[in-house]
């Protein structure tokens, strides 16, 4: 047993990963919308979803289900139930929103649904123009012609490749017009009086349209030149028809393609960086309409490395200001100028700070990703890099998370994180974040804590050693799901056939340690109760033990720092976890003081102190060399 309380009370860096958990702390709401993904329904009724695939959805727990199919969304025609595809010919095919809503409120009604405005002022309108796919892969050899040229409307392909066709498609055979009024419609179409009866409460955010920045190339039949300010006068026109006709209604956007576009013009002068100049335009339009005109701020993000020791950071790229990222490129822009010692993104700190700069500090505009991906099909590459970045958006209150590419491994950490995981997040530090991160969470009623440990080690376990904070839990053994050697198969089908791995962890003293398999997302699941958190004017808040020197000889000082007034206990264990000495009946006022260590008559070697005060335990590593 003592060797067991040993194990479970070491907590400093020396040997494995030091994790604390203050339940206390950084509490932040998280939002069940960031348990999402793209394209999960069918737009055909000829295509239903099967039992399966709803069983699926429904078990995995996902909150936010998107469904305007990206670029194909920007000429889709909600009166007609028609779109065209870009990356396919510019053909146009059936694309029924209606019926997709009508299914998804239908089969799974708690979920979130979202669809998107098109701006782009030109949308499908029939199918008889349409390029002959199949007949030229069929004449051709097995061979399809290239999917990007605009062979739609008459088109004569280019066989030698590229994207310029021999002859362009003409647009105007099978595109018409679409005016800002008509875009807006489909919000009475859905929820009006005379509508489908559509429940407006579970289709609250809406896109304005993708990835605009790159329409000269996605949507070149239409704007081979597009500009910024066509682009915001439309959304600003929009915009205020759908505030008119649904006053709650979550606008999102811009959806900026990736990186470099963050950053980059629309290659036309423009005074400022893409995204910052987007916010600042939109800013001085709903100052000058007193209309709001944007609620959640959103990009996309595809990165290029297929490297596992990258894709395990990349969730770094949103907040971290110490991250330099290796395909660092737009953002040697961000000055005005080409500076490649700009290397760290921190894109969403930065759009925070202009956000700030341009609406105010109060103007209520949260963030979102509502498409990412990576291009390793890796089962496990895929679960930590989700997981991470599932982590950093909890602790961050990020709103919408919904990634494009879903590969295997996905849906399980989906279904880890939004079945099981509560819904405050509080803080968690780790000792080597790079490594291992915790991410913690406590219920409404404070007595249920989850935390999602990521291990990004892509080669080795990590043992962690946790310490709660501010949470009052019995000894004994508490349940542990692990995520851990994923196969390249699917193995996620339902809430109960999965690939989850249970077991159980002894909590002690409220500390336990944990093995982490390389490349696992495992959940570790305590019920207690959260303890309060007395404040005192002008004291500190901080629990803190720490001593110096570390490594020593004879005498070691013990820094600590207690949060309030009251009885303070210190006890100290050799390595065979045996009481080697104690202090005990001291009482000390809250704030920082000092207590010398005679360790004279110690053995050498690793030794802990526990440090007991206001119902909370702290302990440190300390290093004895004679």
């Amino acid at each position: 047993m003592r060797l067991l309380i040993f194990a479970l009370i070491l907590s400093s860096p020396l040997y494995g990963i030091d994790i604390q958990i203050d339940v206390a702390g950084e509490r932040k709401p998280i939002s069940p919308y960031l348990y999402g993904k793209n394209n999960s329904l069918s737009d055909d009724p000829k295509k239903p979803l099967s039992n399966a695939e709803w069983m699926r959805i429904k078990d995995s727990g996902v909150n936010l289900l998107r469904e305007s199919s990206g670029n194909n969304s920007t000429k889709h025609n909600w009166q007609k139930n028609l779109t065209s595809a870009p990356d396919w010919y510019n053909n146009v095919y059936v694309s029924n929103w209606d019926y997709e809503a009508q299914e998804l409120q239908k089969n799974y009604p708690r979920a979130q649904g979202m669809w998107g405005f098109p701006l782009l002022g030109k949308v499908a309108a029939t199918n008889a123009f349409n390029f002959a796919d199949w007949d030229y892969y069929i004449s051709h050899n097995n061979t399809w012609a290239p999917s990007r040229q605009n062979l739609a409307g008459g088109g004569v392909p280019n066989e030698a490749g590229g994207e310029d066709a021999l002859v362009e498609g003409n647009s105007d055979l099978y595109l018409e017009d679409f005016t800002p009024e008509q875009t807006a419609g489909i919000l009475d179409h859905w929820f009006g009086p005379d509508g489908l009866g559509l429940d407006k409460d579970k289709i609250i955010y809406w896109c304005m349209d993708n990835e605009p920045e790159i329409w000269s190339g996605t949507h070149d039949d239409v704007q081979p030149s597009p500009t910024a300010e066509d682009f915001i006068s439309t959304w600003v026109e929009v915009a205020k028809l759908a505030r008119q006709k649904y006053p709650n209604i979550k606008l999102v956007g811009p959806a900026t393609c990736n990186e470099w576009f963050w950053y980059a013009s629309w290659g036309k002068t423009i005074p400022k960086v893409w995204l910052e100049y987007f916010i600042k335009r939109i800013a001085e339009e709903q100052q000058k309409s007193g209309v709001r005109l944007l609620d959640v701020f959103d990009i996309h993000f595809y990165p290029g490395s297929s490297k596992a020791e990258e894709l395990v950071q990349m969730h770094r790229i949103y907040f971290d200001k110490n991250y330099v990222w290796p395909e660092a490129n737009g953002v040697h822009l961000v000055n005005g100028g080409w500076d490649t010692s700009i290397n760290k993104e921190y894109i969403f700190e930065r759009c925070r700070v202009w956000l700030n700069k341009y609406f105010g500090p109060d103007h209520g505009i949260t963030f979102g990703v509502t498409e990412t991906g990576i291009k390793p099909d890796d089962a496990n590459i895929a679960a930590v890099w989700y997981a991470s970045t599932l982590g950093e958006f909890t602790r961050n209150e990020v709103e919408l998370f919904t990634p494009w590419s879903w590969k295997k491994g996905m849906w399980e950490v989906l279904h880890l994180f939004a079945r099981y995981h509560q819904e405050i997040n509080v803080s968690s530090v780790s000792s080597n974040e790079n490594t291992v991160s915790a991410y913690s969470a406590v219920n409404s009623d404070g007595d249920t804590l989850s935390t999602m440990l990521v291990n990004r080690n892509t080669k080795a376990d990590e043992t962690v050693q946790v310490s709660l904070q501010h949470f009052q839990i019995a000894d004994g053994d508490y349940t542990v799901l692990m995520l851990s050697d994923l196969p390249s198969s699917e193995t996620f089908v339902s809430h109960t056939k999965n690939a989850l791995q249970m077991s159980t962890v002894p909590v002690r003293n409220g500390l336990f340690e944990i093995v982490l398999h390389p490349l696992s997302v495992t959940g570790v699941f305590l019920t207690g109760q959260m303890t309060s958190v007395t404040e005192h004017p002008q004291t500190p808040h901080a629990f803190e033990l720490t001593n110096y020197p570390n490594p020593f000889n004879a005498q070691t000082t013990l820094h600590f720092t207690v949060p309030h007034d009251g009885p303070v206990a210190i006890k100290i264990f050799d390595v065979n976890g045996r009481q080697i000495a104690s202090h005990s009946d001291m009482y000390f006022a809250a704030g920082q003081h000092k207590l010398t260590l005679d360790a004279s008559a110690w053995s050498s070697g690793l030794h802990v102190v526990q440090l007991t005060a206001d119902e909370m335990t702290i302990s440190c590593k300390i290093l004895l060399v004679k």
